[in-house]
């Protein structure tokens, strides 16, 4: 198994940082999660930080695909850290979306191919690190999509 800093160094090579700000923040996703309008992009307010992604976890889920590509590899270098939290929501919702079905307009069909490797690892070690108490549902997510011969691939 590799060491989570290994993986978290290839998933930061693997998505290069996006230029300029996503077009709805992280804190925008999860104003729509609440069914509110989301608020406007502030640098101050909306700097990823460790506590900004555990804060608006759930947003990830209500991203367009170039926002949920600015935020997903910093939310999963944030799941390899929080691996061994049962049941941690930042976890849970990074897993959450990378489920299967993709979305219109696509957010899976917009990754490379390093980029779904880099993804697949961060996923394998949440599934099989024997210190990770989110085993189950990572499976079940490498099985859905992530892996050769998946279900929905």
């Amino acid at each position: 198994m590799r060491d989570p800093s290994e993986i978290a160094s290839r998933v930061a090579g693997a998505f290069p940082s996006p230029p300029g700000r996503p077009p709805l923040s992280l804190r925008g996703g999860a104003a729509l999660d609440l069914y509110d309008s989301p608020p406007p992009f502030d640098p101050a307010l909306d700097r990823p930080s460790e506590a900004y992604l555990e804060r608006f976890d759930g947003g990830i889920a209500h991203l367009d695909p170039a926002s949920w590509l600015y935020y997903l590899p910093l939310c999963l270098e944030a799941m390899l850290r929080r691996a061994g939290d049962p049941g941690n929501p930042l976890v849970e919702a990074v897993l959450w979306s990378l489920r299967p079905p993709d979305r219109d307009p696509p957010r899976f069909g917009l990754l490379s191919a390093e980029q779904e490797a880099a993804i697949a690892e961060a996923i394998e070690f949440v599934a099989f690190s024997p210190d990770s108490r989110n085993q189950e549902f990572a499976l079940q997510v490498l099985e859905e999509y992530w892996i050769p011969g998946a279900s929905y691939r």
